[in-house]
C-alpha cells in the first residue's frame, strides 16, 4: 500500500512493499494479510543544520532525519510515546525550516527558543520508591521485574542499605554509577559504628546476633579494615582506623571516599561481577565470622582479607534496556532499615519525598498482620503522599503450605479443590498399586534367576558326566541325583578329572552374570575352605568291580576323590563352590551314608542327553520368563516415575490453587486495613480541627472507592520458569507465568506512566498547534498586509529592521500613548522633526508588577492559613514532648536506647524526632494540604490575561481601517499563543512550589533533631552502673528546658521556607513573564511589520516553510484526533476529517 498525497485515502496495491524509511511497525507479529492493508505514512525529510553555510548560499542542506506523515487517523497507532517521538521529530523540522528565514532578530530569537523549549521537554520518568523491611526480597522482586539479574541479591549489606536507582536506556549494554561517601561522612559513621561496638566498659561487645547494631558495626568496620582485630578496634581513634591498613591499601580507600566509579558490561552476569568489585571481597562473608586468633593484638598481613568497599558506597544507578522500565518508569530500591549513616538515610528520604509513587513490599506470610507493612504505609500518609501513589506487593507466595491455606481459608468444600486431592489420592493408589506390581515382578524374577542359575550349573554338570562316561573317567558329582559312573575304558577304575579340562560354557548372559558370584562367600556359606595351598589331600578307598556284594560294611566315608581347586579353570571353581554337599562317585564307589543304603541307578549317556534336553527347554522357558519379568520391572519403573511427575504436577496445581487463593483473600484484607486506616487518620484530623461538630458516623468521603492496588507475586518461579537462574531447579508452585504476579506488575510500571506520558504528549502537540497556528499566520499576514500598503500607499511602506536588529515602525504609522504601549511614533508626527524609535513597544514593567503582586498573594495565602495553626501547634506538641520522650525511653531497651541517642533520636524503627513532631504536624497537615491543593495562581493568571487582553484591544483599535479585520484576527492568536505561553509558565511554578512544600515539610523532623543534638551528647556521657535511668533523666530535662523555644523555632522555620519558596516562584515568574510580553510584540508587530521585500531566495524559503509548518499542523491534529479514537470504544467512534489547514481556519478556530 502506499499513499496518495494527493488524495486522503489511501491507493492498494497488489504486493506488499517494504515500510519505508522512518516508518515503524508497532506489532511485528502482524501477518501478511494485515500487513498488505497497512497504510504506508508519507516520510516527511528534515533539512540537515550545517554550520558551513555561506552567506550568499542558503539552500536546503541533505535531510538527516524524518517524521511519518500519515493520511488518515486510522493510520495511527496511537501511544503516547508514539506522539512524543512524532511530536519531536516535528519540533525538529520546524528548527531547520525556520531557521533560514529573514524575520528579524527578536522573533528569530523567540521562535528557537520555543522550539528549543519544546524539543528539551523530553518524556516525562515516573520514579517508583520501593520500600520494604530486609528480607522482604525486594531485590528479587525488581530483578524479575527487570527480566535480568542486576540487583545484588548477595545477601551483603550493600543490597539493603544502599540507595539502588535503575533507569532504561536504549543502549544494550548495562550501565552502572557508583557513588561513594566522603570522607566526612564516613568519618561520621565509623563514630556511630565504634560506639555501637565498644560497651561503657571499653571492650568490644560480645557479638551473638550477626543483624544486631554490633554485628552490623563489626561487619562494616571489618569488611573495610580486615586486619583491624575486635580488641585492637576499641584502643583505635577514628584517624588510626582510617589508616590502619597498609599504605597502599589505606590510599586506595581514601581514593574511592567522594568518588563515582562507572561500570558498564554487555550483559548481566558481566555487570555483576564488575559491580561485585565494589560490594563484595572474597572470604568477607567467612572472615567476618571468625572466631579471633589467639594472638589477638597481631595485626593481619597485607593482602591475607581483601578489603570491601560496599559500605563505603552511598548510591547506585543502574541503566539497563528493560522491557518493564521502557515507558518512562524508574525504579528506587530503598534501605530495608534505618542505616548508621546520615547520608543514606537522607538519600532514602529525599526519594521518597520526591517519589511519584510508593511500593510497599512484604512477604505474604506476613503480610495481612506485618507491622512494618502497616508503618511504611503510615510513613508515606505522615510523608504528604496522596493515598494513589501507594502500591502494595506481596512477595514470596510460592512459600505455601496448603493444610495451612485449606484450614484458615475453609477451603475444603471447594469443588475443584475436591478434584485436585481426588487427583492426587489416585495417583497416590496407583502409585502403590505399580510399586507392589513392581515389588512382585522383582521377587518373582530373583526366584527364576536363582533357578536359571541352578539350571545352568546342573547342565554343565551333565555335560561333564557324559565326557567322563565317554572317557571312562571320574567325575565330581555335586547336582544331580548320585549314580555310578560307567567308564568307557572298561577298567576298574577312572582316571582322575583332568583339572585342565574346559567346562562348556552357556551363551547366555544371564548366566554369565551369575558366574560372578563371590568364591569365597560361597566358601563361607557350606563351611568349606578350598583356598588352601597345596593340594587337597586324596583319600583312597578299595575298589571292587561292580556287581561284587559290598556288603553294608563298605567304605564310602572318608575315600573320597577330591580334586585340587588350584588345577581347575575359573568355571569349575565356580561350579565347585556352588556345590552343597560335594561327593564324589566313580564305578567302584558308593553314595555317601545318607544314599548308601539306596540302590544305585545306573547311569547311561543316553539318559543324560535325554535330561539335558529336557533342562535344556527349563532354561528356554525360564529365560522367556525371566524377559517378560523385566519388562515387567521395567514397565513399573516407567509408570511410576510418570506418576511421580504426574504426582508433582497435581500437588504444584494444588499449591498454585492454594497460593492463588491465599492472595485473593490477602488482597482483600489489605484493602479494608487500608480503608480503615485512612479513616482512621482522617477522623483524628476531623477530631482535632472540629471537635464541637465532629461525628464519627458521618464519613468525609465515600472509602468504598479507595482501591489499593496489591500484586501478589512469586519472583523466584516467575525466574525458574523463564530460565533467567539457574540450578534452582523447576519452579515449585505455579507452572504459568501469569500465575506468579510479575508480568502483571510489568504491565503496571507501564501503566503508571500512561497519565503523566498522554499530557505530556497532549501538552506537546497543543503548543505545536499553536506555534504552528502563529507561524502560519506571520507567514501569510505579511505578504497580505504588505500587497495592502503597496496597493494602497505605496509611500508607507516601512524600511527594514534597525541596526540592532530590533523591532521597527513605519514613519507614518502611529500608536496610542498609553501606559501599556511605549511611544513608537516617529518626531514628524509630533511635529518636532526627531526620529528615534524605541526598541520596545510593550512595556515589561506591568509583566514584572504581575509577578509582584503573585509574590505577596503567596505569602499572604500562607500566613492566613497556616501562622494560627503553627501556633497551636508548637502549643501541642509542647504539652506532649517531655511525655513522649518518657514513654519512647520506656519501651526501650538499653541498649537500643544508646543506639538511638548516638544516632541523634533515630535508630530503626525508634524515632524520637518524629514522635515529638507528629502532634505539631497533626495540628497543621489538614491544612498545610488545603493550602496547596487549591490554585495559587488563580489570581495571577486572571490578571496577567486581563492585561493581555488590553494590550492586544489597544493595538487593534488604533489600527488603520485596511487592516481591522486583519487586526482583529491577529489578536485572537495573539491571546492564543499568549495563554500558551501562561499555561507553560504556570506548570513551571505549580512544580516549583510543590517541591518546595514538600522539601520544607520534610525539614521538620530534622529541624527538630538538630535541636536537640546537645541533650542526646549530655544522656551519652552518662556511664556505668545505673546509667540508663540517668541518661533518660538528663534527656527528660533538657527537652523540658527547651521544648517551647525548639517548635517555636520550627514553626518559624517552616514558615520563613515558604516565604523563601514565594520569592523563587517569583525570580521564575519574572523571567517568564519578560518572555510572555516579547511573544506579544513579536505577534503584533505584524500589523506595522513590513520587512519582506520580493527577494527570490525568501520568497522561496517563506514558501518551504510554510509548506512545512502546514505539514505538521496537519499531522499534529491527526495524532490528536487519533488519542480521541484510542480513548473511545470503536463502535463509538466517528471521526470528522480535519479543516484543510490551506483555509484561514487555522488563525480563528481554537486548537483540539
Amino acid at each position: 500500500m502506499s499513499v496518495n498525497k494527493n488524495n486522503h485515502g489511501p491507493s492498494l496495491s497488489a504486493t506488499v512493499k517494504p515500510p519505508m524509511i522512518g516508518m515503524k511497525l508497532e506489532h511485528m507479529d502482524m501477518d501478511v494479510t494485515r500487513l498488505s492493508l497497512q497504510p504506508t505514512p508519507h516520510v516527511v525529510p528534515v533539512k540537515a543544520e550545517s554550520n558551513e553555510v555561506k552567506e550568499d548560499q542558503k539552500g536546503p542542506a541533505a535531510p538527516t532525519s524524518s517524521f511519518n506523515e500519515y493520511a488518515r487517523v486510522a493510520d495511527i497507532h496511537y501511544t503516547p510515546a508514539n506522539a512524543l517521538t512524532q511530536g519531536f521529530t516535528m519540533v525538529e523540522a520546524l528548527k531547520t525550516s525556520l531557521k533560514s528565514l529573514d524575520i528579524g532578530k527578536m522573533r528569530q530569537e523567540l521562535w528557537m527558543k520555543e522550539l528549543n523549549r519544546l524539543k528539551s521537554q523530553g518524556a516525562p520518568a515516573t520514579m517508583i520508591a520501593v520500600c520494604g523491611a530486609t528480607g522482604a526480597g525486594k531485590s528479587s522482586l525488581l530483578n524479575a521485574i527487570l527480566d535480568e539479574n542486576i540487583v545484588p541479591t548477595s545477601g551483603m549489606q550493600a543490597c539493603t542499605t544502599v540507595v539502588t536507582e535503575i533507569m532504561h536506556h536504549q543502549k544494550s549494554t548495562i550501565d552502572g554509577k557508583i557513588h561513594f561517601l566522603t570522607e566526612d561522612e564516613w568519618r561520621d559513621e565509623l563514630k556511630v559504628l565504634t560506639d555501637d561496638l565498644i560497651g561503657g566498659d571499653g571492650h568490644v561487645k560480645h557479638i551473638t546476633d550477626l543483624r544486631s547494631a554490633a554485628g552490623v558495626a563489626w561487619a562494616k568496620i571489618h569488611a573495610v579494615y580486615p586486619s583491624i582485630s575486635q580488641d585492637q578496634l576499641a584502643q583505635l581513634s577514628i584517624d588510626q582506623i582510617l589508616t590502619s591498613e597498609p599504605t597502599t591499601k589505606c590510599i586506595e580507600i581514601t581514593s574511592l571516599l567522594g568518588t563515582t566509579e562507572h561500570v558498564s558490561a554487555p550483559d548481566s552476569k558481566t555487570f555483576a561481577k564488575a559491580l561485585n568489585k565494589y560490594i563484595d571481597a572474597k572470604g568477607q562473608t567467612q572472615h567476618a565470622t571468625k572466631k579471633p586468633t589467639k594472638d589477638k593484638n597481631k595485626m593481619g598481613e597485607a593482602g591475607d582479607n581483601p578489603s570491601a568497599y560496599w559500605p563505603l558506597i552511598r548510591q547506585v544507578c543502574i541503566w539497563c534496556n528493560s522491557q518493564a522500565l521502557s515507558t518512562g518508569a524508574i525504579l528506587v530500591d530503598l534501605p530495608g532499615v534505618a542505616d548508621a549513616n546520615a547520608a543514606r538515610n537522607a538519600i532514602a528520604e529525599n526519594y521518597m519525598g520526591k517519589c511519584d509513587r510508593v511500593w510497599v513490599v512484604a512477604p505474604i506470610t506476613r503480610a495481612v498482620d506485618d507491622k512494618t507493612a502497616r508503618d511504611l504505609m503510615g510513613d508515606a500518609f505522615r510523608m504528604q503522599l496522596m493515598m494513589e501513589t501507594i502500591t502494595f506487593i506481596a512477595t514470596k507466595c510460592d512459600d505455601v503450605s496448603c493444610s495451612e491455606v485449606i484450614r484458615s481459608l475453609s477451603l475444603d468444600d471447594e469443588p475443584e479443590l475436591e478434584n485436585m486431592e481426588a487427583e492426587i489420592a489416585r495417583l497416590k493408589t496407583e502409585t502403590k498399586d505399580w510399586k507392589k506390581r513392581k515389588s512382585e515382578a522383582e521377587d518373582a524374577r530373583r526366584d527364576v534367576k536363582a533357578r536359571l542359575k541352578q539350571s545352568r550349573a546342573t547342565l554343565r554338570e551333565y555335560r561333564d558326566h557324559m565326557k567322563a562316561l565317554k572317557n571312562g573317567e571320574s567325575v565330581r558329582i555335586t547336582l544331580t541325583q548320585p549314580s555310578l559312573v560307567q567308564c568307557s575304558s572298561g577298567s576298574d577304575s577312572c582316571s582322575d578329572l583332568d583339572s585342565n579340562s574346559n567346562l562348556e560354557e552357556s551363551d547366555s548372559s544371564d548366566e554369565q552374570e551369575e558366574t560372578h558370584t563371590s568364591a569365597a562367600a560361597q566358601k563361607r556359606k557350606h563351611g568349606t575352605d578350598r583356598s588352601q595351598n597345596g593340594p587337597a589331600a586324596k583319600r583312597h578307598r578299595s575298589s571292587k568291580p561292580i556287581g561284587a556284594d559290598s556288603g553294608p560294611s563298605m567304605d564310602i566315608n572318608d575315600d573320597l576323590m577330591a580334586v585340587d581347586v588350584h588345577d581347575l579353570s575359573q568355571c569349575e571353581k565356580v561350579d565347585l563352590e556352588l556345590s552343597t554337599e560335594p561327593n564324589v562317585y566313580s564305578e567302584n564307589n558308593v553314595p555317601d551314608e545318607d544314599v548308601a543304603d539306596e540302590e544305585l541307578e545306573e547311569v547311561t549317556v543316553d539318559i543324560l542327553k535325554a535330561k539335558k534336553v529336557e533342562l535344556a527347554q527349563a532354561i528356554k522357558d525360564d529365560r522367556t520368563c525371566l524377559s517378560d519379568l523385566s519388562r515387567q520391572c521395567k514397565q513399573a519403573s516407567a509408570e511410576l516415575a510418570a506418576l511421580k511427575k504426574h504426582q508433582s504436577e497435581a500437588q504444584k496445581k494444588m499449591n498454585a490453587f492454594c497460593s492463588l487463593k491465599r492472595s485473593e483473600f490477602s488482597k482483600s484484607i489489605l484493602k479494608d486495613d487500608f480503608r480503615n486506616g485512612l479513616i482512621d487518620l482522617e477522623n483524628v484530623q476531623q477530631e482535632r480541627e472540629n471537635p464541637d461538630t465532629f461525628d464519627p458516623a458521618d464519613n468525609i468521603r465515600d472509602y468504598s472507592t479507595v482501591d489499593l492496588p496489591v500484586f501478589t507475586v512469586s519472583a523466584r518461579d516467575y525466574v525458574r520458569l523463564t530460565g533467567q537462574v539457574k540450578r534452582d531447579g523447576d519452579a515449585t508452585c505455579f507452572s504459568n507465568l501469569e500465575d506468579t504476579g510479575v508480568p502483571e506488575l510489568q504491565k503496571w510500571c507501564h501503566e503508571l506512566t500512561v497519565a503523566p506520558r498522554a499530557k505530556a504528549a497532549r501538552e506537546l502537540l497543543n503548543q505545536l498547534t499553536t506555534f504552528c497556528r502563529n507561524t502560519i499566520g506571520y507567514l501569510k499576514g505579511v505578504n497580505e498586509i504588505r500587497n495592502l500598503f503597496c496597493a494602497t500607499e505605496p509611500s508607507l511602506v516601512g524600511t527594514a529592521a534597525g541596526s540592532d536588529g530590533t523591532l521597527q515602525l513605519p514613519k507614518q504609522i502611529s500608536l496610542p500613548q498609553t501606559v501599556s504601549l511605549r511611544k513608537a511614533t516617529a518626531a514628524d508626527s509630533l511635529g518636532n522633526g526627531a526620529a528615534a524609535a524605541e526598541t520596545a513597544l510593550v512595556k515589561p514593567e506591568i509583566f514584572h508588577q504581575l509577578s509582584k503582586d503573585c509574590v505577596a498573594d503567596l505569602k499572604e495565602c500562607f500566613r492566613a492559613a497556616l501562622e494560627a495553626k503553627c501556633k497551636a501547634g508548637v502549643a501541642r506538641a509542647s504539652a506532649a514532648a517531655v511525655e513522649t520522650a518518657d514513654s519512647s525511653a520506656a519501651g526501650m531497651r538499653w541498649n537500643t536506647y544508646r543506639a538511638m541517642l548516638v544516632r541523634h533520636g533515630s535508630y530503626r524503627n525508634c524515632d524520637l524526632n518524629e514522635e515529638l513532631t507528629t502532634p505539631f504536624m497533626r495540628q497543621i497537615s489538614r491544612s498545610w494540604a488545603k493550602v496547596f491543593a487549591s490554585d495559587l495562581f488563580a489570581s495571577f493568571e486572571q490578571a496577567t490575561i486581563k492585561v493581555v487582553n488590553e494590550l492586544t484591544e489597544e493595538a487593534a483599535n488604533f489600527a488603520v481601517p485596511q487592516l481591522k479585520e486583519r487586526a482583529r484576527r491577529q489578536c485572537e492568536l495573539t491571546v492564543e499563543v499568549a495563554k500558551a505561553a501562561l499555561d507553560a509558565m504556570l506548570d513551571v511554578a505549580r512544580e516549583k512550589i510543590d517541591d518546595d512544600q514538600k522539601r520544607i515539610s520534610r525539614r521538620l523532623k530534622p529541624f527538630i533533631g538538630d535541636q536537640l543534638v546537645e541533650g542526646y551528647e549530655r544522656a551519652l556521657e552518662e556511664w556505668g552502673p545505673g546509667s540508663f535511668a540517668r541518661q533518660k533523666a538528663v534527656l527528660h530535662d533538657y527537652i523540658s528546658d527547651v521544648k517551647s523555644d525548639v517548635f517555636t523555632e520550627a514553626a518559624n522555620m517552616l514558615l520563613e521556607g515558604l516565604s523563601d519558596a514565594a520569592e523563587a516562584v517569583g525570580e521564575i515568574l519574572k523571567a517568564s513573564v519578560l518572555e510572555l510580553a516579547q511573544k506579544i510584540e513579536v505577534n503584533m508587530a505584524i500589523l506595522w511589520e513590513m520587512r519582506m521585500g520580493n527577494d527570490p531566495q525568501q520568497e522561496k524559503a517563506r514558501a518551504e516553510a510554510m509548506k512545512m509548518v502546514k505539514t505538521v499542523l496537519r499531522q499534529v491534529k491527526l495524532w490528536n484526533a487519533a488519542e480521541e479514537l484510542a480513548r473511545q470504544e470503536p463502535e463509538d467512534l466517528f471521526v470528522e476529517f480535519l479543516t484543510d489547514p490551506e483555509s484561514d481556519s487555522y488563525l480563528s478556530s481554537p486548537s483540539p
